[in-house]
């Protein structure tokens, strides 16, 4: 990133903006220099191949031959194999997730319940926590709390055909969830939608921003993808007075997905 970028995403006046705007670039940085370690790994080993030495390689980069050998193992060894996958082949699954969600699917009692039924698959959802968690900073940003503040979480896994798809969680203001529906244990039936508009609060609009990155170990672990990308979608549901209700963040196993992006009727423009 250069400097007249990072100067720019400071210069935005909105903060929610400006924090969305950091977020999204740390994110794209850490995939770059992912693949960053792996072009200067290979170059590294191709140019001991053509018969330089360490000795001349780390004199011509301006390092020490020890430093050398460390860039050669940062990120991978030097066969270039592609990450090892699953011993069992799993069948591949291509999950649609529409973008923006259609409003007759997010009044469903599951949005991914609905989805991956319209597209004939075998959906099964579990619930893996339901709980205080503190905020990190994109979710903060989103309901408009401090960093690291005490919010209410509620975190889902989904399969389709058996296979790990997706990740998602409801994040709550302590304002908005504490001692209500929204931090027990459970699903919240007939559907969350429902429970807000019990509890007062009326929709007024919501924003969907997609983020691409490296999965985290955590994330690699429950979805089974080693080595792979995930697609975060986070939705910010708030209501008619202006207060953040509902962050949902999904996080999708990228190449088990598709995402069908829709226009507004009747604001398509060639």
């Amino acid at each position: 990133m250069d400097a007249r970028t990072l100067h720019d995403i400071a210069q935005i006046s909105d903060p929610l903006d400006r924090a969305r705007a950091a977020s999204s670039a740390m994110a794209t940085l850490q995939g770059q220099s992912v693949e960053l370690s792996r072009i200067r790994r290979g170059a590294i080993i191709e140019a001991q191949e053509s018969g330089l030495r360490q000795d001349d390689i780390a004199r011509h980069l301006g390092v020490t031959p020890g430093r050398i050998s460390q860039m050669k193992k940062a990120g991978g060894d030097s066969g270039h194999r592609a990450p090892t996958g699953p011993v069992e082949p799993r069948p591949r699954v291509l999950v649609e997730r529409a973008l923006p969600t259609p409003p007759t699917v997010r009044g469903s009692t599951s949005l991914y319940l609905t989805e991956a039924e319209q597209q004939g698959l075998k959906p099964e959802r579990r619930m893996l926590f339901v709980g205080k968690e503190p905020a990190n900073e994109h979710v903060a940003a989103a309901l408009r709390v401090e960093a690291g503040a005490p919010v209410i979480a509620r975190r889902k896994m989904f399969w389709a055909n058996d296979v790990p798809v997706r990740i998602a969680t409801s994040y709550f203001r302590l304002d908005v969830g504490e001692n209500t529906r929204l931090d027990a244990e459970g699903f919240v039936l007939p559907t969350l939608q429902a429970a807000l508009e019990e509890m007062g609060h009326r929709f007024g609009h919501a924003t969907e921003t997609l983020t691409v990155r490296p999965a985290t170990p955590y994330e690699a672990d429950l979805l089974d993808i080693a080595g792979e990308w995930v697609v975060q979608v986070l939705r910010v549901s708030v209501s008619t007075d202006d207060v953040p209700i509902h962050a949902l963040e999904t996080i999708c196993a990228a190449t088990r997905h598709v995402f069908p992006i829709g226009q507004v009727s009747g604001s398509d423009q060639f």
